[in-house]
C-alpha cells in the first residue's frame, strides 16, 4: 500500500520519470490509461537555480495529470534545497530525489546514482530537502555504485529515518545500466528493514512482467520506463492482467493511431512542429509494434515533417495496411530546400509561416485546442 496523504493506492502503477518521454503531452495520455503517479523529466537542480529556461518547461504540470512529482537531482544540498523549494511553488504533490541515474555525466560528478558512493552525504543532503519543502519526498534510487558496493539496505534505512515518504529501487547496480537481469530480490531484503513504500523498478516491460514482480516480491507499486515507451496502454494492460489475470482488450490498430496523433499533437503544441515532429520518431516503433509492413510504414513515418502529413499516412495505412500507395512524402531536406539561399529575415518569415500552418491544421481537428493541453 501506497498511501502518500490524499492519494492511496493498493498495487500501485508509475510512470517513471524519464529524459526527453515523460513531458506534459505524454504524462496526460499515461495518466488516462492507467498510471496512478507520473513524474517529470528530471530536472538539473544547477541549472534550475540559475533560472534555466529548459528546467522550468520541464517542470510545467497540469491539474489533469494529478498526482504528479517532479524529479530534481544534483551533487551539491544548497542547490538541491533551492531547487526543491522552486518547484514546491508549482504545487506538485510531491518531490522526487534521483539518486539512480546511471549515465557517466551525471553519476561521475556525484549526482544521480554518484550519490550512493557516499551514503552520508547523501543523508544529509535528502534531510535537509524534506525539512526546507512541505509536500511529500520520494527518491528513486538503485541496489548500489557496483556488484561489490551493494548497500541498498544501509540506503534505505537511512532515508527512512530522514523522512523519505516513499522508495523506488531500481534493481540494477548503477554499473550494469539497463543490461543484465534486474535482481528483484533486493525488494523484500529491503522491506524486511523498512516501514514505508517500496517500489520496485528494473526489467518491468510488459503486464506479465508487472503481475511477475507483484507476485515474486512484497512490493508496494511497480515503476514502468522502457516498457512505456511509445506504449502507453501499457498501463491499462498491467490492470487488467492485475484485476483478471490476463489481457481482456488488446490495443487495436484504430487505437494505437488515435492514440500516437493525440500525443503528436499535444508535443506540436508545447514545442512547435518542426521541434515535435523530430522528438516524436523515437516514438514510432513501440506505438506501431508487431503490426504488419512495420519496417516501411516507421520509415516513411520518419521522413514526414508535418502533423497533417503523418495523420494523413496513418490514417490511409489504417484502411490499406501498407504504405507503398503513399506518394506524398516530403523529406526534411525539400521542405527546407528553399531556404538555401534566403537571408536571415527570410527564414524567420518562413519558419514563422510553417508554425502558422501547423498551428491552422491542428485547429481544424475539433478534438483539439491550444489550450486543451494544459487543462
Amino acid at each position: 500500500m501506497i498511501d502518500l496523504e490524499t492519494f492511496k493506492w493498493d498495487r500501485a502503477v508509475l510512470l517513471a520519470p524519464m529524459e526527453e518521454v515523460t513531458d506534459l503531452s505524454y504524462r496526460k495520455i499515461c495518466r488516462e490509461l492507467g498510471a496512478e503517479l507520473v513524474y517529470t523529466e528530471f530536472v538539473n537542480s544547477d541549472g534550475l537555480i540559475r533560472g534555466c529556461r529548459q528546467g522550468r518547461r520541464k517542470m510545467a504540470i497540469c491539474d489533469a495529470e494529478r498526482p504528479i512529482g517532479i524529479q530534481i537531482y544534483g551533487n551539491d544540498t544548497k542547490t538541491m534545497v533551492e531547487a526543491a523549494c522552486l518547484a514546491e511553488e508549482l504545487a506538485p504533490d510531491l518531490i522526487d530525489i534521483n539518486a539512480g541515474c546511471w549515465v557517466k555525466k551525471v553519476s561521475r560528478r556525484g549526482a544521480g546514482a554518484g550519490l550512493l558512493k557516499d551514503p552520508c552525504f547523501m543523508e544529509e543532503m535528502i534531510r535537509r530537502v524534506v525539512k526546507a519543502v512541505k509536500v511529500p519526498v520520494t527518491v528513486k534510487t538503485r541496489i548500489g555504485w557496483d556488484e561489490h558496493s551493494i548497500n541498498i539496505i544501509d540506503i534505505a534505512k537511512r532515508l527512512e529515518g530522514v523522512g523519505v515518504r516513499a522508495l523506488t529501487i531500481h534493481c540494477r547496480t548503477r554499473a550494469q545500466g539497463h543490461s543484465g537481469m534486474a535482481d528483484w530480490s533486493w525488494i523484500d531484503k529491503v522491506k524486511d528493514h523498512v516501514k514505508f513504500p517500496v517500489i520496485v523498478n528494473g526489467g518491468i516491460l510488459t503486464a506479465a512482467d508487472a503481475l511477475r514482480a507483484f507476485r515474486s516480491t512484497r512490493a508496494d507499486g511497480v515503476m514502468i520506463a522502457r516498457g512505456a515507451l511509445g506504449t502507453p496502454w501499457v498501463f491499462r494492460e498491467i490492470k487488467e492482467m492485475l484485476k483478471l489475470g490476463s489481457i481482456r482488450t488488446p490495443i487495436s490498430l484504430k487505437e494505437r493511431i488515435d492514440l500516437c496523433l493525440e500525443h503528436l499533437r499535444n508535443l506540436v503544441l508545447l514545442k512547435g512542429e518542426r521541434r515535435a515532429l523530430l522528438s516524436f520518431r523515437k516514438y514510432y516503433s513501440g506505438y506501431f509494434r508487431n503490426i504488419a509492413n512495420i519496417s516501411s510504414l516507421r520509415m516513411a513515418l520518419m521522413q514526414q515533417i508535418t502533423y497533417q502529413a503523418v495523420a494523413d499516412l496513418l490514417r490511409s495505412y489504417e484502411v490499406t495496411g501498407n504504405v507503398s500507395y503513399f506518394k506524398e512524402v516530403t523529406t526534411d531536406k525539400e521542405h527546407y530546400s528553399k531556404k538555401e539561399h534566403c537571408s536571415k529575415n527570410d527564414e524567420k518569415a518562413i519558419k514563422k509561416a510553417t508554425i502558422s500552418t501547423s498551428c491552422t491544421s491542428l485547429q481544424e481537428d475539433p478534438r483539439v485546442s491550444k489550450n486543451s493541453i494544459l487543462q
